[in-house]
């Protein structure tokens, strides 16, 4: 099995549909999640979601993903990941989970939290 590809919110990257259409150069699967992410505020093309995980800084971000308040913020503070952090659970944090909807990423990092306090 694959290791996971924990995003600093708790996303495992590697179970994201723009991650994956990225890493298989899937142009059509790109589209297709552009569209089911867009909204009418915010049209999505499917160069805007090209990512490579938002871990990485010298490689392919989706375009919001380099204005994230969750990435900046755990960059500044130098961690792995927001379960890693004092502030844990901070606002912006909660904003990305309930914009996101994936229950799992904060699974995630209360168990990385209840890890390391151990």
């Amino acid at each position: 099995m694959e290791e996971k590809l924990l995003a600093f919110c708790g996303i495992d990257c590697r179970e994201c549909p723009a991650y994956i259409a990225t890493q298989e150069d899937d142009q059509e699967q790109l589209k297709k999640t552009a569209e089911g992410w867009s909204t009418p505020e915010s049209k999505l093309t499917s160069e805007d979601i090209i990512c490579d995980g938002c871990l990485f800084q010298e490689k392919r971000l989706a375009s919001f993903t380099s204005q994230c308040p969750v990435r900046s913020c755990a960059i500044e503070k130098h961690i792995e990941n927001c379960g890693l952090c004092d502030d844990y659970p901070c606002e912006n944090l909660e904003k990305v989970w309930d914009f996101i909807k994936t229950p799992e990423a904060k699974k995630r990092l209360d168990e990385i939290r209840r890890s390391r306090k151990n």
